[in-house]
């Protein structure tokens, strides 16, 4: 190799040497200052990640309860709407009155309420009508206006006594005068039944039917002997006396109430309507497929399941707290409540009152809409929750006006938390019936085609028919020649 050469790679290697010690320098640098700024300032280069950590998980978390809620349908919306403030009145002074001693009720309930409820939801599908027009097009017009007498006088008592729970539990937990509350509630919840679309309504309904999780909670702050609610729940203890019967009688009625079977067959429709398969509710009949029918029913199913968990925790709240502290005089959810707070805190009281309110905004609109439904059917009316109020003005008239006179109850010197105990009782008589035709309906093949009734379906349907008909009968026999 030449000297030049020499010189050229002695020089090549004098840079390269320069370099690589001028490079390790200015890492050795940049780790130094990396490290002397992580000391003094550690939130700052992590704070970044940890934000995005937490805004991932919450956004994960909102299109994950989006994709739920965009799955349950009408029957879970029913099943949630069956526990109303009335209803966890009566759920309550159950636990008040007899503790653990009808939680057997609970899943007793349940398959009856499951398979009436789709009996409900398959006529709705597969007439492409509301239950009211199915029995006007087939049955006696007299039938039908008893029906719906009854119907209506029911839901606008129930509607009263949840309009009173509200604004009792709103002017327990905000203040502010009773009348502020109850005539903002009332207000605010016809102007959202009638002006807001049936597309974004329906999707308010199910957010509302989250604020049960609220009893559920309630019930962890208690302290229960599972041992013993584990034996209630699994064998029924059984006395005859009549204000054990009337309330049997009374909790049949709450949780298997003649308003749920009109709602949710005409929600069914408002579905096919809302997704093109049909022009109108009651015009056309909609194209149904095995697959959505099975979907309707683990929607009903889920919907039925929720509602009776959530009757449990309230009984098993109520049992272990009230009852045991000899707390019976319980006539409203919002008493409940107020009732909780010295024996289990103010949690308990806040989640079991918020609850009420939660539910009632849930409840009343179906109520509401129930009687509306059935009414429009009768007389030959426009319907539908997704038309208008000017495309429908007696369907929205019904609603609006059964809500206020629900309000003016109280106002009137009628007391609707008295009236309505015993027009869940009331509802336990005149249920029977009202499935009976719902059976009879549903096992109609000129009416329901291939969907007609399974063997299952009639054995338990006809059941419950039977058990509501004598524990009325026994009721009255008690109370007639009873103490």
């Amino acid at each position: 190799m030449s000297a030049i050469e020499n010189l050229c790679v002695d020089s090549f290697f004098s840079k390269l040497t320069r370099n690589l010690l001028k490079t390790k320098r200015v890492e050795s640098t940049g780790e130094l200052r990396n490290r002397q700024r992580s000391t003094t300032e550690p939130q700052q280069s992590e704070s970044p990640r940890i934000q995005q950590s937490q805004g991932n998980r919450t956004v994960w978390s909102l299109k994950s309860l989006k994709w739920l809620l965009g799955k349950i349908g009408p029957g879970f919306v029913t099943g949630a709407a069956d526990d109303d403030p009335s209803g966890i009145a009566t759920y309550s002074q159950t636990g008040a009155i007899f503790g653990y001693g009808q939680l057997w009720l609970v899943w007793f309930t349940c398959p009856f309420m499951i398979v009436i409820q789709q009996m409900c939801g398959r006529i709705g599908m597969v007439t492409g009508k509301g239950l009211a027009g199915v029995i006007l097009e087939h049955y006696s017009r007299k039938i039908l206006y008893i029906t719906v007498s009854l119907l209506v006088i029911a839901n606008t008592i129930n509607i009263g006594a949840d309009l009173v729970a509200m604004a009792s539990s709103a002017k327990m937990l905000m203040g502010l005068p009773f009348m502020f509350w109850l005539i903002l509630i009332t207000v605010s919840i016809v102007i959202l039944e009638v002006f807001v679309p049936y597309r974004t309504y329906s999707r308010i309904l199910k957010y509302l039917a989250l604020t049960l999780f609220s009893y559920f909670l309630a019930a962890l702050v208690v302290r229960l002997d599972w041992g013993t609610v584990l034996h209630a729940t699994l064998v029924p203890h059984i006395e005859f006396s009549a204000d054990y019967l009337l309330n049997i009688v009374a909790i049949l009625g709450t949780t298997i109430s003649p308003y749920l079977f009109f709602w949710q067959a005409s929600q069914e429709v408002e579905e096919k309507v809302m997704n093109g398969q049909i022009p109108d509710m009651g015009v056309g009949k909609p194209c149904v497929t095995r697959r959505g029918m099975a979907e309707m029913g683990w929607d009903t199913v889920a919907g039925m399941f929720f509602s009776q968990i959530i009757m449990f925790f309230i009984i098993v709240t109520t049992a272990a707290t009230l009852h045991a502290g000899r707390i019976t005089t319980i006539q409203t959810a919002s008493q409940a409540a107020e009732a909780l707070r010295p024996l289990a805190g103010d949690l308990a009281y806040l989640l079991f009152a918020v609850g009420i309110i939660g539910t009632g905004l849930l409840a009343v609109p179906v109520l509401a809409g129930a009687s509306a439904y059935a009414v429009a059917e009768m007389a030959g009316m426009k319907e539908g929750l997704g038309k208008k109020p000017g495309r429908a003005p007696g369907f929205y008239a019904v609603i609006t006006a059964s809500t206020l006179i629900g309000m003016s109850l109280n106002w009137f010197g009628i007391n609707p938390i008295t009236a309505l105990y015993y027009t869940a009782a009331l509802n336990g008589l005149t249920a029977p019936p009202l499935m009976a035709l719902v059976i009879m309906i549903a096992n109609r093949k000129d009416i329901m085609g291939q969907f007609v009734n399974s063997r299952g379906s009639n054995i338990l349907g006809w059941v419950i028919v039977l058990i509501m008909t004598l524990a009325g009968l026994l009721l009255i026999v008690n109370l007639v020649t009873g103490p």
